[in-house]
């Protein structure tokens, strides 16, 4: 979620007309309700892409209203099944009918470890304030809810201008945690002027042993 997400989709420059159908179901939701913190649209994009290359389970966690999942959903190819964790019950219940049209897709009201009932996963969004994805929360168990060769996203980050990152004065020690994570291969993307989000991969085993240097990328 972003501070300002619903309101992003508002700059023509988003290009409003190009948005899948259950992206502009869930933001109708949005700002009918009053939310202001839905997924951006270059976070949605993102999302689409790499929710493309999952094989069976996507999860989110902090669904809010429905419109990151609606990204995921959108990108994700037939017979794969999401699942989005939510708090607020009245948010859960609201975002659940977004995608009453889609069993692949299920809403979970509850605390954001509920995910990890359904796990692992192709792809794994930590998104929201914190769930899962501080290092104090505890944050989440890559190498549980993730499968060899999945990747995981930690967004709504402002972009590094140095190293170590900062934030509010600090140390940013949630960015540093998932950049440096000994489980992955993580990388900063900047996804605008002032977001970005950090995007690690679980090596396959043959990679993380240096088996599989020299071997070509698999499709």
């Amino acid at each position: 979620m972003a501070t300002h997400g619903t309101h992003a989709y508002e700059d023509p420059a988003a290009g409003p007309d190009g948005f899948p159908h259950l992206v502009r179901d869930a933001l109708a939701l949005a700002r009918a309700q009053g939310f202001p913190y839905s997924c951006r649209p270059e976070q949605g994009r993102l999302l689409r892409v790499l929710a493309g290359g999952a094989a069976t389970r996507v999860a989110e966690t902090g669904t809010g209203l429905g419109v990151g999942l609606a990204w995921l959903a959108s990108g994700a190819r037939a017979g794969v099944r999401l699942y989005s964790v939510e708090r607020d019950p009245e948010r859960a219940r609201l975002a659940a009918g977004v995608f009453a049209e889609r069993p692949e897709v299920t809403v979970l009201h509850g605390d954001w470890r509920r995910i990890e009932e359904h796990g692992p996963f192709d792809l794994l969004v930590l998104d929201g304030g914190g769930q899962g994805k501080a290092p104090g929360d505890p944050p989440a168990d890559v190498e549980r809810l993730l499968v060899p060769g999945g990747t995981v996203v930690v967004d709504d980050f402002t972009p590094a201008t140095g190293r170590p990152p900062r934030h509010g004065g600090g140390v940013d020690l949630a960015r540093v945690h998932w950049l440096e994570h000994p489980a992955l291969r993580a990388v900063e993307l900047r996804l605008a002027a002032d977001l970005s989000a950090v995007v690690g991969t679980r090596p396959l085993p043959e990679e993380a042993t240096g088996e599989g240097k020299g071997r070509p990328l698999r499709g």
